[in-house]
């Protein structure tokens, strides 16, 4: 990798049946999911499109928002906005750029996206919004954990693929 280029770094949390969202909403609650996600982000860049930046409960503490819009004239407390993926990838500034949302950012990342951060959720909810499986001819897994269900919190797994 380039010293101009950061590692890109796609995290996402997906049922089984491929939703990502719903109505700009995460179908679920697993709060284990949302500390890790947390640790894995703080003090690196995240890059975002909009409708999830605006989902988000407020900026989160100590991580950068780059946020990625079509729309000139967007902008949001908080906000680093982008235009183009080669304008996202150079405001990383960093080692590392976390692409967390949503899934026409994941389609636009993914083939040069050198790590993928998953939380499969092993339940099939509906939803608005959905991203493929990874394509194994392309991704390896390197790590999995699995955790079961416990009270109203899914069967879920925590799944690091990296670039075949």
């Amino acid at each position: 990798m380039s010293e101009s280029k950061p590692e890109i770094v796609l995290m996402f949390a997906r049922a089984d049946n491929g939703v990502i969202g719903a109505n700009n909403d995460i179908p679920w609650y697993i709060p284990s999911d949302l500390r890790r996600f947390k640790a894995m982000t703080m003090g690196t860049p995240m890059l975002m499109g909009r409708k999830t930046f605006e989902s988000l409960p407020g900026v989160l503490a100590d991580r950068r928002h780059i946020v990625l819009t079509r729309d000139p004239d967007w902008s949001a407390p908080g906000a680093e906005v982008v235009h183009t993926m080669e304008e996202a990838i150079a405001a990383a500034h960093g080692p590392v750029l976390s692409v967390i949302g949503g899934a026409e950012l994941h389609a636009m990342f993914e083939p040069i996206a050198d790590r993928l951060e998953y939380t499969e959720v092993h339940i099939a909810p509906p939803g608005d919004t959905t991203i493929p499986a990874p394509d194994l001819t392309r991704w390896r897994e390197t790590a999995r954990e699995d955790f079961p269900p416990l009270g109203d919190v899914p069967a879920y797994s925590y799944v690091t693929y990296l670039r075949a």
